[in-house]
């Protein structure tokens, strides 16, 4: 359907791994857009969101993880998480060029505000949206971990629960299926590496950032611990615009497509892009 509709799906290779994104031209005269999926997601999930995106932006990417949508199986190893983002940094280099307004939501907008923070030459402004990456601590963390190892249909239904403001009957009917999408080689990987490792944003990496930055969070946030926004609040930097959504909840752009854009766009407004 999104090919039908304009939107190219390409396999690219960097670094000797190979990488599917989404790309469309676009027709505004706003910077690149690149959108970047949480753990176990995709870049599918951001498909009703491309074609309105680019009317406002001169291109819009997104992209599948290492391991994740159709991009295939990177790193098993100890450092998966490092090496997801250091894919996204090669990819943000040779891909998407010029600096972009760059979204992440969840694992993705952990990766992007670091990504901001360590790169900033890539990065013409940062949008968070249910971001990962808070220190809030390990029990909180092992806790949503936990959720999302989904082994049977109860548990995926109870996942479903906590990602949506309300989910829709259908993804509930269908919920079962998020047992492949979580047992994957890459989101076991990763969860097991962000538990061992206990790595997460540090501070100082926010509070650093330049570039005009948007954090959105959803009123309806199940997954993530509500101590994430306490972090972000204290420690983004003063000009950051933080939203707090009613109806929001993990995945936005999933469930309420139409205010996503909205959001993304009066920012762009405000910030001049």
């Amino acid at each position: 359907m999104l090919v039908a509709r304009g939107v190219r799906s390409e396999t690219v290779e960097l670094a000797g791994q190979r990488l599917h994104h989404f790309t469309m031209k676009g027709s505004g005269k706003g910077p690149p857009l690149l959108l970047v999926h949480g753990l176990g997601g995709a870049a599918s999930g951001f498909g009703r969101v491309l074609l309105p995106l680019a009317k406002r932006f001169e291109r819009v990417f997104a992209v599948d993880l290492p391991g994740h949508g159709f991009s295939p199986e990177y790193c098993l190893g100890p450092v998966c998480v490092r090496g997801q983002y250091d894919m996204l940094v090669e990819y943000c280099r040779q891909v998407v060029g010029g600096p972009a307004f760059v979204v992440g939501n969840s694992l993705g907008g952990a990766l992007s505000a670091q990504l901001a923070a360590e790169h900033p030459e890539l990065v013409s402004a940062l949008g968070l949206v249910s971001p990962a990456g808070a220190d809030v601590g390990h029990e909180p963390i092992r806790e949503v971990l936990e959720a999302m190892d989904v082994r049977t249909a109860e548990q995926s239904r109870a996942l479903t629960q906590r990602l949506f403001h309300r989910p829709p009957w259908a993804m509930l009917f269908f919920a079962n299926a998020l047992r492949g999408v979580y047992s994957t080689p890459a989101v076991r990987a990763l969860s097991a590496d962000a538990l061992a490792t206990g790595e997460y944003l540090k501070p100082e990496q926010l509070r650093r950032l330049q570039m005009p930055v948007l954090f959105v969070w959803g009123g309806s946030e199940k997954l993530l611990p509500q101590q994430s926004l306490a972090f972000f609040r204290e420690h983004l930097p003063p000009h950051s615009k933080v939203r707090v959504v009613e109806g929001f909840g993990h995945i936005p752009h999933v469930e309420r497509p139409g205010e996503f854009v909205s959001e993304l766009l009066r920012f762009a407004d405000s910030a001049g892009l």
